[in-house]
């Protein structure tokens, strides 16, 4: 690294001169240890939140003590959660929990009753919003850092591209640490949507992916009241209604052992397919005002950062949504018999499915932000099928559909659930299923390929019988004459 004489020489001579000094701190290799409190106050004036500014100078000097380690780190993410998150509180009463360990134990009787899906083996808990932060942390972090690495790459390619010859020997090395405080960044972001999301869920299952560890249902009492304020029902009716509908998706989860992965894995898959606009992030950095940092803060937040999706993405996006519809659509059938018992039950599920469908803010940051929105756009589509299947076949037939990943419906059920119910009810009956064009096109490729196996054994065949005749060793001169004896001995 140059020496600080070395350094005024390469200094824009517009930037201010304490931005100059705190520049020469942070790249001179101390990770901004000598920085002057005074230097902070006085880029405050320049419109800069104070308390943002000192979170993200701890993050650069955190970024520099981690040495060459060009992972994220996820920790600046999982501390503005839980600043948001218990801002309200950390308790819930006992009041609250007595009410709820009620509601799910009548709740897992009236399940017992609509599905043949077995019970949990762990007890359902009631939670804060911080510890559902501390649950769900590992599968968000999952699901954006594909998306991290994609900022923190383009930000570093970006510095690189932008830095002038004569200022690249000043900030050296100063790649990886970009990348780690690009990548921090993005997590303290993450974040801070994780921390509202926890001000909004009112269960372990309310975002529709698999967040909670497997087999674990949860409710948030502190999101409780604000959920029902406006719906005009019982506490004790939306208490049971809730705990049962998070119940069944517990459940489900947990006897589908691949489903869990299954959901994660196309989530991931349309996550590894976004990428950072290079020139979108060029264009913001060349107009870049540090007098007003809110251009910065609402292109990360809009998602503007985030091109358009390929057709491979929007492919993977509609798998997805056509997953989640199918999973939320056998949920919302089951609670719907299940709670059939309840005189506000329809209310409550328009309630949800309307909640659902909308999404609130901090679930419309989460698609910006990672580029995903994790709504079931088919939901009543799917709920038809799931009701059709369940009055045709019965509930045990219904359920066996999520024994195995190949038995599950898929989207052209979804279109056309009586075709499903042909299919179960031959199975039912022992019966060949009927068919259908994929078994059509799956037994004219199965031909073709039986065919063209037999012609290459025949053409093989042949190939050896032409190679024996020409065989030298059987050409034998002395069996020319059929009635010449064999001169061979015996």
């Amino acid at each position: 690294m140059a020496d600080d004489d070395e350094a005024s020489r390469f200094e824009p001579d517009d930037f201010p001169a304490d931005f100059q000094e705190l520049l020469r701190n942070l790249l001179g290799g101390g990770g901004g240890a000598s920085i002057d409190p005074a230097q902070l106050e006085g880029l405050s004036r320049m419109g800069v939140d104070p308390a943002m500014l000192q979170q993200i100078m701890a993050q650069m000097q955190a970024a520099f003590t981690r040495g060459s380690d060009d992972g994220i780190d996820w920790s600046a993410a999982k501390t503005q959660a839980l600043h948001l998150s218990n801002k309200d509180g950390l308790s819930i009463s006992s009041g609250d929990r007595a009410e709820f360990e009620q509601a799910f134990a009548l709740a897992t009787l009236w399940l017992s009753e609509t599905t043949t899906i077995s019970e949990l083996a762990a007890p359902p808990v009631a939670i804060t919003r911080g510890q559902w932060v501390e649950e769900t942390l590992p599968v968000w972090q999952e699901l954006a850092e594909p998306v991290a690495d994609s900022i923190a790459g383009a930000l570093t390619s970006v510095i690189d591209e932008q830095t002038p010859e004569e200022m690249k020997q000043l900030v050296a090395g100063a790649g990886a640490f970009m990348r780690r405080i690009g990548g921090s960044l993005f997590a303290s972001q993450l974040g801070g949507v994780i921390g509202r999301l926890s001000l909004e869920v009112v269960s372990g299952g309310d975002v529709g992916i698999p967040v909670m560890p497997d087999g674990v249902a949860a409710i948030l009492p502190q999101n409780f009241d604000d959920f029902g304020r406006d719906l005009e029902v019982t506490d004790d009716q939306l208490a049971l209604y809730l705990a049962t509908r998070e119940l069944a998706h517990a459940r489900l989860f947990r006897h589908a052992k691949w489903l869990r992965l299954h959901v994660i894995s196309q989530v991931t898959e349309f996550a590894r397919g976004i990428h950072v606009d290079t020139s979108a992030l060029e264009d913001l950095a060349s107009r870049f005002n540090p007098s007003a940092p809110e251009e910065l803060r609402a292109a990360l937040e809009s998602g503007a950062l985030l091109p358009q999706r390929t057709p491979a993405q929007d492919a993977a996006l509609t798998r997805l949504e056509n997953l989640l519809a199918t999973i939320e659509g056998w949920v919302e059938v089951v609670t719907e018999d299940a709670t059939a018992r309840l005189p506000e039950a329809a209310r409550i599920a328009e309630a949800v499915r309307r909640r659902r469908a909308v999404g609130g803010p901090a679930e419309q940051a989460m698609a910006s932000l990672v580029g995903l929105e994790l709504r079931p756009r088919r939901l009543r589509e799917a709920s038809a099928m799931w009701r059709a299947v369940t009055d045709a076949v019965g509930v045990a037939e219904r359920d066996s559909l999520w024994d195995y990943p190949d038995l599950m419906p898929d989207a052209s059920d979804i279109d056309d659930p009586q075709a499903l119910i042909a299919r179960l009810q031959a199975r039912a009956a022992g019966e060949e299923p009927p068919r259908d064009a994929m078994d059509e096109a799956l037994e004219e490729l199965l031909a073709e390929a039986a065919a063209g196996d037999a012609a290459a054994d025949e053409t093989g065949s042949r190939s050896s019988d032409a190679a024996a005749g020409d065989d030298p060793a059987t050409d034998d001169p002395g069996t020319d004459d059929p009635g010449t004896d064999d001169p061979r001995p015996v």
